[in-house]
């Protein structure tokens, strides 16, 4: 474990969990972990899950930028990962990220999202990041749309029937909290390299 892993100890409801700094080495199980909420989620819609390596290059441009990516992990194993990453590439949206939560199937229902999240929420407002953007996938993802409405996000938006997964058309909803001052005022830069506007 690296000194970054401040957070000895994230309780949840029945579990004790460590929230760290995703490692190269975390990539398997989070490919494990992404693969089942492909195949049998409509969170993503992703249609084929992506292997390791495809999943290591995903994590190595958004740690390479300065975005957060995190893991929890329980005895070892990683149970759940949460990242956030640019919203849109054009330097005008740098101040917001998007956010994905993943928790394996085996630890639903325990708190490990709201962990994740929250500390996400922490580290992009660490960071200087503006706006948070949920795009979550499929209106009847109450749970992911309940854990985001906990944490202080606002439905601002429903697109409709725009993904076709399962064998139906699927609706996605968009939620967006702010970071740390929001639009309180303009922002400093626009620069991509791990400075963000503050």
């Amino acid at each position: 474990m690296t000194s970054d892993a401040r957070s000895a100890g994230a309780r949840s409801t029945d579990l004790i969990a460590l929230l760290r700094p995703c490692e190269p080495g975390d990539v398997p199980q989070i490919t494990a972990i992404y693969a089942h909420a492909v195949r049998h989620g409509r969170a993503s819609f992703e249609l084929e899950p992506p292997d390791k390596a495809e999943m290591e290059q995903r994590r190595d441009v958004l740690v390479g930028a300065g975005y957060p990516y995190l893991v929890a992990e329980i005895g070892g194993v990683v149970v759940g990962y949460a990242y956030a990453g640019a919203y849109r590439p054009r330097p005008a949206y740098s101040g917001t990220v998007e956010n994905s939560v993943y928790v394996a199937a085996t630890h639903h229902g325990r708190g490990l999202g709201r962990l994740l999240l929250a500390r996400l929420i922490e580290e992009a407002e660490q960071r200087g990041l503006r706006q948070m953007v949920a795009v979550i996938g499929d209106s009847a993802n109450l749970a992911s749309i309940r854990l985001h409405e906990s944490l202080g996000f606002a439905h601002v938006g429903t697109l409709r029937s725009v993904g076709w997964k399962h064998e139906r058309l699927l609706d996605t909803v968009l939620m967006q909290r702010a970071l740390g001052i929001g639009d309180g005022a303009p922002p400093e830069t626009t620069s991509r390299n791990g400075t963000f506007p503050r």
